[in-house]
């Protein structure tokens, strides 16, 4: 099972993941339990929803490796918060590191189970962006899916290289890796220069009178 690098990628976007949902917990001042809750939601979010769709195991039901995961950054990140002063771009750069590993991991298990190009690429960014969203909804925070900096685009691009590498026959290592730093890349830059996507502007209706 360890020598499984799909198997490998999945615990560690777990763990990158438990960790940002523990982070969120810290700064809303939860106790233990709420740091184990949210880093749970946002650990196992995603592939849940992903494994759901898929009509496959549920990879936490069947191997508790993540749940015991999601249960240690929990403790970890308890006992380390108040020794990190600035906890939101710890938060944002641990989302960075997720987003893309979670995006090609879904996207390469949605073609492992026979899903078209397409839908894997849209399971690659549910994967990545899902457990997210519950971590932000359950800590009362606008769910950074929904603002404009460019968030779940980079779960898209992460996952759509990696697909159409897949397709053209590229091994899983030398499709995944680039893939996994250009979503990476790009949420970095977007974090560094505050890029955003552009917005819908309201104008005033036309006076048809």
């Amino acid at each position: 099972m360890f020598d499984n690098p799909v198997y490998l990628a999945d615990l560690f976007a777990v763990a990158v993941f438990a960790a940002s949902g523990a982070l969120v917990a810290s700064r809303a001042e939860m106790d233990i339990t709420g740091f184990a809750l949210l880093a749970t939601f946002t650990g196992i979010g995603g592939g849940t929803l992903r494994d759901v769709i898929l009509d496959r195991p549920v990879f936490w039901v069947v191997d508790q490796t993540p749940l015991v995961i999601c249960i240690l950054a929990a403790i970890l990140v308890f006992f380390a918060a108040p020794h990190i002063q600035r906890r939101y771009p710890v938060l944002l750069w641990l989302d960075a590191v997720g987003i893309a590993f979670y995006g090609v991991l879904g996207a390469e298990i949605a073609l492992g189970m026979k899903a078209a190009p397409l839908p894997a690429i849209a399971l690659g960014m549910m994967t990545a962006t899902f457990g997210g969203m519950i971590r932000d909804v359950v800590s009362n925070e606008v769910p950074l899916i929904l603002k404009t900096e460019i968030y779940a685009t980079a779960a898209i691009l992460a996952a759509s290289l990696h697909v159409v590498a897949r397709e053209a026959g590229v091994p899983l290592a030398a499709a995944a890796i680039p893939a996994v730093l250009a979503g990476f890349l790009l949420r970095a830059v977007a974090i560094r220069k505050g890029l955003q996507l552009p917005r819908y502007r309201s104008r005033p209706g036309r006076d048809y009178g």
